[in-house]
């Protein structure tokens, strides 16, 4: 598998999407309903009153929305890391590890806020990764800010990510006051427009206009399922990162210095859930794609045997924890 998979073929497109049908079954056969909470953002609530029909449930309606983000966003990181030579040779292991890493947590598999906001999250990235060595791009850098301001009106925590952003700027160009205020203004622009809405309603409140923002430490239930898709997240990641370490002198400026902010992707995504924070693991999905990408590289350097094992491992482990545990009932 990882060898179909290693290959640039456009047929493995049809089999990513059979590969994650067959890994994402429990979706379909266990459907939850969409609910959307106090922490959710407003265009969320919107969206869920939008798939919600009177009088019906709407979780098998939810299990086919949140399947379909899953496999864009998995075509999405697989474009991300092929566009920008993140590895020798191109390949689909970046889309089988995405949808391998969401496989992991049964929470990741189910439509949510942060999944919604996750795909807003990955186009900004590409984007953002567009500007290498761009003179003008104060149209592009407006487009990112204009992204990540909606991402944040689905899931207010992913705002954080605009630091991550600003420093992504810094690192791919040279420093322009002009782009940052173009890009600050471009995330504040959905909540001017919301403003006016509520102005013209007599709504406008500071309230009304920005959620309630709570900093804590996340309370989440430790099980030993938990610890394994911990532990199964965290090795090839390790490998990962050791194969990517390694080979790094090998590669252009610009990917070293994608690699790198791929990695201030990953350290910001784990910090997301401690602001507004609830006893879900949900808003950790915003950690997958930088996690798949770093899988993608153990996959592509490790020796077969050991890129086999992980991979076996994991889906093994996966199809345990679906068939052989309620986790996901």
């Amino acid at each position: 598998m990882i060898g179909i998979f290693k290959q640039k073929s456009p047929g493995n497109i049809v089999l990513l999407l059979l590969f994650g049908l067959f890994i994402k079954v429990p979706v379909f056969l266990y459907p939850k309903p969409i609910v959307a909470t106090n922490q959710d953002g407003r265009l969320y609530h919107a969206l869920v009153s939008f798939l919600t029909v009177p009088g019906a449930s709407n979780a098998w309606i939810s299990a086919v929305v949140a399947f379909v983000l899953l496999y864009m966003q998995a075509l999405m990181l697989n474009y991300l890391v092929n566009e920008y030579r993140m590895t020798p040779r191109q390949s689909y292991l970046p889309g089988m590890s995405y949808l391998l890493v969401t496989s992991l947590l049964p929470e990741w598999n189910y439509l949510s806020a942060p999944l919604v906001s996750a795909s807003f999250i990955i186009w900004m990235f590409i984007c953002l990764y567009r500007l290498y060595n761009v003179s003008n791009a104060r149209g592009k850098v407006l487009n990112i800010g204009l992204i990540a301001g909606i991402s944040s009106y689905i899931f207010f925590p992913s705002a954080l990510f605009i630091v991550c952003i600003l420093i992504g700027l810094m690192i791919l160009k040279p420093f322009r006051l002009n782009e940052t205020l173009l890009f600050l203004m471009g995330c504040l622009a959905p909540y001017y427009f919301y403003a006016i809405y509520l102005f013209l309603t007599d709504q406008l409140t500071l309230y009304n206009l920005f959620p309630h923002i709570d900093v804590s430490v996340p309370s989440v239930k430790s099980t030993i399922w938990l610890a394994f898709s911990t532990a199964l997240l965290g090795i090839p990641f390790l490998v990962g990162g050791y194969y990517t370490q390694v080979h790094l002198r090998k590669m252009l400026i610009q990917v070293r210095k994608n690699w790198s902010i791929l990695l201030l992707y990953l350290v910001l995504a784990l910090f997301v859930p401690y602001i507004n924070n609830s006893e879900t693991l949900h808003a950790w999905v915003l950690a997958a794609a930088p996690f798949a990408a770093f899988h993608a590289s153990a996959y592509f350097y490790a020796g077969k045997w050991t890129a086999n094992v992980l991979f076996f491992l994991t889906v093994g482990y996966i199809l345990y924890q679906q068939y052989g545990t309620v986790a996901w009932k």
